[in-house]
């Protein structure tokens, strides 16, 4: 830090963050961090989630969760928009993130040939 401006940008943009991971509201993205998720490449996929959301400048709450059972499918990524069915992709690449997030975020429709679950609410 070299400047108070800095520490103001510093400031808007960690509150931003924390936004993201309490809005109610918001579009929900929860990234599965256990051990076989991370290992998969789970912290790619939440650190390319971040990058896409951050340029956008979407308004959705990320948050992180520890292993469901599901392993051989992993990194696994759930999308929960407001009044709709839970969806869960799997065996994700940082490329799909993209595509998840202006398909079905922005646009909500769902990218079905990455969809390994849905929850209905």
């Amino acid at each position: 830090m070299k400047s108070l401006e800095e520490l103001r940008e510093l400031r808007k943009k960690v509150e931003k963050e924390i936004k993201m991971r309490k809005d109610n509201s918001a579009p929900k993205i929860i990234i599965g961090m256990g051990t076989c998720g991370i290992a998969a490449g789970a912290r790619e996929i939440l650190q390319a989630v971040m990058e896409e959301i951050n340029k956008r400048d979407l308004d959705v709450e990320v948050s992180q969760t520890g292993c469901i059972g599901m392993c051989e499918k992993e990194p696994l990524m759930d999308v929960k928009l407001p009044g709709k069915d839970r969806i869960t992709y799997g065996n994700l690449k940082k490329e799909d993130v993209k595509r998840i997030i202006v398909n079905h975020i922005i646009n909500t429709n769902v990218v079905a040939e990455l969809v390994i679950a849905r929850l209905e609410e």
